[in-house]
């Protein structure tokens, strides 16, 4: 695989490490030298206890200080009440048909090739969210929602 120029890359990593742009020069870029074109979109997830030393947004964005590709993005999820950490690394702009777990710090941008998506939070999804995410995937053929809180700004 050294000789590979293009990757598409889609992990889900439901029990850690967190995959970041360490993780992928050591595991990836370092044993693909020709590599020019790289995609990807990775979740990782690891369980916390009430820990203070889980990377920021911005700990993640570092990482990929050294890393020639697209635009990064990242978001960083804590959900307390399943004690879960979740970081989702993407390139941008974003290939996929898919977009998996969409939370209330989802970033923005436009997506035109996404057609399914999912949302996940333990927060209340607002309908000024919801209005993002319409401009966000103009071309969305499938929604999955899960949420069990209400909406707390209720008057739209």
């Amino acid at each position: 695989m050294s000789n590979l120029e293009e990757l598409g890359l889609y992990i889900a990593n439901p029990i850690g490490p967190i995959i970041d742009g360490i993780n992928l020069k050591e595991n990836i870029f370092n044993y693909m030298p020709k590599l020019k074109k790289f995609e990807f979109d990775i979740h990782s997830f690891i369980r916390f206890n009430n820990q203070f030393n889980l990377p920021s947004n911005e700990d993640i964005q570092n990482t990929f200080k050294n890393v020639k590709s697209n635009q990064i993005i990242s978001s960083i999820d804590y959900f307390p009440k399943t004690h879960r950490f979740h970081c989702h690394i993407y390139s941008y702009p974003y290939t996929l048909m898919y977009y998996q777990i969409i939370t209330n710090n989802f970033p923005g941008g436009l997506f035109t090739c996404v057609h399914h998506i999912s949302l996940s939070d333990e927060r209340p999804f607002e309908h000024e969210f919801f209005l993002q995410i319409a401009k966000s995937f103009p071309f969305i053929k499938d929604l999955r929602l899960y949420n069990l809180e209400p909406q707390k700004n209720n008057k739209q």
